[in-house]
């Protein structure tokens, strides 16, 4: 053997590539002068492609697996140029690894609202957002038609067009199904696979497939949010009357003029009663004779003063006393009609047809009916 023989032997050119980014999709393999030796060892690892030009015209494309670069595997490169030297001089071409794995948890969504026509709420703007998974099916279409002679080419260089195909397609998806807004979560899994098959063909143009597309959020404007959330908390609230009696015994509690109101008039009545038993008892505690007992009867307590609650507007103000009230019906900021509430009373009623209250509006008369 031959010192050429064995150096042509022992200087074999091993191509390859091994992927540290996780975020390439198209490396190429760098040679000075792009210089290739003939038998040549090419590894083509799971989840790559590779794709050979020569003299700027797509070759061959190698699935994974360990070739050596002779004239019995490359059908195609043997017909683009003569070879000389019988196949042993270097020959000028290059190779671009493409990733084939899958590129998951990408990032879409909406950047400006999408006006649709809602059955119950009429024109609306939703908002919506989620991820997709999106890998290489076609490495010559794809370096063809999107990489070029980009000798790196990462996801993100493309992640934007798919985002806006994907906006686009779920967009008109959304205005064709004619879901109701309230009904959308309910069908995200479906419109996530209905807007992938529509996006299928357009990326099978650039060589991608799309396997996965989720919807994780369709939301409303904010301030539909807060009307939303109004109307939810009506519902809650069921009967609207008991609820306003609800609200109004709680704003009692925490007032504290209506409660010392109540409280004085109760302590006031109770201090007469000790007062008239301490009288009866006599000094030190001496026991009056029966007759007199009798003769002198502890006065009544008098009477609780009422103070009052009135709601108007659906809301509730008070407590106000009688005096109070009289001054109200002159000025007229209290009519007939006025719902008023006492404690101990049976719920709301009008000032009319409360019959301490019913005095006030005697001073005048009502207005004539009419003719």
């Amino acid at each position: 053997m031959g010192i050429f023989d064995f150096l042509s032997g022992e200087f074999i050119d091993v191509i390859h590539w091994t992927d540290n980014t996780r975020d390439t999709l198209v490396w190429r393999f760098e040679r000075e002068a792009h210089e290739i030796k003939y038998g040549a060892k090419l590894t083509v690892r799971e989840g790559q492609a590779a794709v050979f030009v020569h003299e700027g015209q797509l070759a061959d494309v190698f699935t994974p697996g360990l070739y050596m670069l002779e004239t019995n595997n490359m059908p195609i490169m043997t017909t683009l140029q003569h070879w000389d030297h019988g196949f042993k001089s270097p020959f000028k071409s290059e190779i671009y690894f493409v990733n084939t794995t899958r590129f998951n948890d990408l990032k879409w969504g909406t950047k400006n609202p999408i006006i649709v026509r809602d059955p119950e709420f009429g024109p609306v703007r939703l908002r919506a957002f989620g991820t997709y998974s999106v890998r290489v099916v076609d490495p010559a279409l794809f370096l063809r038609e999107i990489v070029g002679t980009d000798g790196e080419f990462t996801m993100d260089e493309i992640s934007y067009q798919i985002r806006n195909i994907i906006v686009q397609e779920f967009s008109r998806t959304i205005a064709r199904s004619q879901i109701p807004v309230l009904d959308m979560a309910a069908n995200t899994r479906e419109l996530g696979k209905l807007v992938g098959s529509e996006i299928a063909a357009q990326l099978a143009e650039y060589g991608l497939a799309m396997p996965e597309l989720y919807i994780e959020n369709i939301s409303l404007p904010p301030a539909v949010e807060k009307v939303l959330d109004k109307r939810s908390s009506m519902g809650v609230i069921g009967n609207l009357n008991e609820y306003m009696q609800f609200q109004a015994a709680e704003s009692l509690g925490r007032d504290g003029a209506g409660a010392a109101a109540i409280q004085a008039g109760m302590g006031a009545g109770l201090g007469m009663q000790i007062g008239a038993q301490a009288a009866a008892a006599g000094p030190w505690g001496a026991k009056p004779a029966p007759a007199a007992a009798a003769a002198a009867p502890p006065p009544p307590p008098p009477p609780v003063e009422h103070v009052w609650h009135i709601a108007e507007g659906g809301k509730t103000s008070g407590p106000f006393s009688k005096a109070k009230m009289g001054r109200m019906v002159s000025e007229g900021s209290l009519s007939r009609e006025t719902y008023v509430w006492t404690a101990g009373q049976d719920g709301w009623k009008r000032a009319e047809d409360v019959m301490e209250l019913a005095q006030l509006f005697t001073v005048m008369p009502p207005p004539p009916p009419e003719a």
